[in-house]
């Protein structure tokens, strides 16, 4: 999409503090953080929700997990632990629609989420 504020990042319209990249995965820190350790992943791929997912995409998702667990290792948060959030629609809280992941750490961590 090309308005989509991520593709635009992708496409390196937009900076970011990139912090993992391969062919198809793109992860950078959020802008907003709402923890010290506060980062997006995004596949490269435009997909708006989760909604739109095909079964073309389940490898793409099996990388994003990966690079999520990879970049959580080299921080070293084995121990500590993270959280990793998913938002989809507005409903449920999704601002952009290119399909992302949070990854939040660096502080505890209550549940249910305020």
């Amino acid at each position: 999409m090309e308005d989509c504020v991520f593709c635009r990042i992708v496409r390196k319209e937009i900076p970011a503090a990139i912090v993992y990249e391969d062919e198809e995965i793109l992860g950078f820190k959020d802008i907003n953080p709402v923890a010290p350790i506060h980062l997006l992943f995004i596949p490269k791929k435009h997909i708006a929700t989760f909604f739109d997912l095909t079964p073309e995409d389940e490898a793409l998702i099996g990388r994003l997990h990966r690079a999520v667990v990879q970049v959580a290792r080299e921080m070293k948060l084995e121990e500590q632990g993270f959280r990793l959030v998913a938002n989809c629609q507005r409903g449920g809280g999704q601002l952009i629609f290119h399909l992302h992941y949070h990854l939040i750490a660096g502080r505890p961590l209550n549940w249910p989420p305020g």
